[in-house]
């Protein structure tokens, strides 16, 4: 396994997922750009959102992905958090159907109700990728999709850089972070059950460079990116 500390640059001191998304809550949207996730989400093929019944969405935060899935046209969305004040930004937004306080690997929610699954900016919070892969297949019905989108192991790795906010007292302080290759994903992936049927990067290009001009030095690194999985079986139109 590849472990964070082995690249750690920054040294910021580190809380659980709970507490730092808690503290970070106030910030979170402000800080999260589109092109990390949501410009990944809008380039994929697959799915066709507005034929979308039932979505659930894992580590909904604050209901931005929810949001997103609302305005294309997904006719329902469920979300799962861990932490109960960004439950409480999403509820707010009155996007979802259902929210629940619970663990993104044991939602607690009914087996086979999904026809999409989907995870942004989350996978890096977990030590082991296997749960999630496997709670995603329990939650998907026959042909449901899986759409995962990552903060990139190479970006990590290269910026030394853990998922990371600034707190009231000006304090940078990391959220526990995990390196998981994509090796790792496509492994976790095909052992639960899931087909890989589309993969997008994000790079850090102009775009990124203009709210985030120190990055100069990391134009061209992959900084994201989009898994889109089926479950195995059943048939995929391109």
């Amino acid at each position: 396994m590849v472990r964070f500390a082995d690249f750690d640059s920054r040294g910021y001191r580190m809380v659980d997922v709970r507490t730092g998304y808690g503290q970070w809550v106030g910030t979170y949207e402000q800080t999260v750009e589109d092109a990390m996730d949501v410009a990944l989400l809008e380039d994929l093929v697959e799915p066709s959102w507005g034929s979308v019944r039932r979505a659930v969405d894992l580590g909904c935060g604050t209901g931005r992905t929810g949001a997103w899935l609302r305005s294309r046209g997904v006719a329902s969305v469920d979300g799962v958090d861990l932490t109960p004040e960004m439950l409480g930004v999403a509820r707010s937004r009155g996007v979802h159907d259902r929210l629940v306080e619970a663990d993104v690997v044991a939602t607690g929610l009914s087996g086979g109700a999904y026809d999409l699954v989907v995870a942004c900016l989350i996978d890096e919070h977990l030590a082991d990728l296997g749960p999630l892969y496997a709670e995603a297949g329990r939650l998907g019905e026959p042909g449901a999709l899986f759409v995962l989108v990552v903060f990139h192991p190479h970006f990590i790795m290269a910026s030394g850089m853990p998922t990371h906010f600034t707190d009231g007292s000006g304090e940078s302080v990391a959220i526990t972070t995990h390196v998981h290759l994509l090796s790792e994903h496509v492994m976790a992936g095909v052992g639960a059950g899931w087909s890989l049927v589309e993969m997008r990067e994000g790079v850090v290009d102009e775009r990124w460079l203009a709210v985030k001009p120190k990055w100069e030095r990391f134009r061209g690194h992959p900084v994201s990116a989009a898994l889109v999985w089926r479950r195995q079986g059943w048939s995929v139109s391109v």
